[in-house]
């Protein structure tokens, strides 16, 4: 997989917009492991849950551009640059600026999440700002969590999750109440980055 041409953002952007970074490019080289499984699949409707500067769902969009791709983000201004980062790299892609993904009833094939993981008080999660794109609350879950409730009424029957985690969240945690919702997973791929061990999760019926 390509990573999108990304010279079109303003870096004073990313004062309101999180900046790629090593999680951004292990969700693309787990999603690149995992391509010809995701080929195979041949995924018509695609999400990315909190897609930030877009270069995560833009890069999956370059592989697929049959699939109708969209994505959401808390953050206007990250839906804006999200869409921009499409147009620049020539992929069609339908931001929609929401909470998670609370307002779909779409059935997605394909759902892509890279969360706040980072562990924080309660109190600093769930914002709009450049916050909401790090701050995960206690054990760095809260917001996966919330995902991860209704996450069987917008993932396909037939469809995977993919979900990028570190130690501190307890994937072990995520993995057991996946395994409730009657989700199998598979670590697609692991890597340490400076004091982060790092994890992309995929979950699957």
């Amino acid at each position: 997989m390509e990573t999108p041409y990304q010279n079109h953002i303003d870096k004073a952007d990313f004062e309101f917009v999180y900046e790629p970074a090593e999680d951004s490019f292990l969700l693309i080289d787990a999603l690149e492991k995992d391509l010809q499984y995701l080929r195979n699949k041949n995924p018509t409707f695609c999400l990315e849950v909190g897609s930030g500067s877009g270069i995560v769902i833009t890069a999956f969009a370059m592989v697929f551009p049959q699939s109708l791709c969209f994505s959401t983000d808390v953050n206007f201004k990250a839906c804006v640059m999200s869409k921009s980062t499409a147009a620049h790299n020539k992929v069609i892609l339908e931001p929609v600026t929401m909470d998670l993904a609370s307002c779909f009833k779409n059935q997605f094939e394909v759902v892509i999440f890279n969360p706040p993981y980072v562990v924080t008080d309660s109190d600093e999660c769930g914002h709009v700002n450049i916050t909401a794109s790090w701050a995960g609350g206690e054990k760095g879950r809260e917001i996966t969590d919330k995902l991860l409730n209704t996450l069987p009424k917008i993932l396909a029957g037939n469809g995977t999750f993919y979900l990028l985690l570190i130690e501190e969240n307890i994937p072990e945690e995520v993995i057991d109440i996946m395994s409730k919702k009657g989700y199998k997973s598979e670590i697609v791929i692991r890597r340490r980055v400076k004091n982060e061990q790092q994890l992309v999760l995929k979950f699957y019926r």
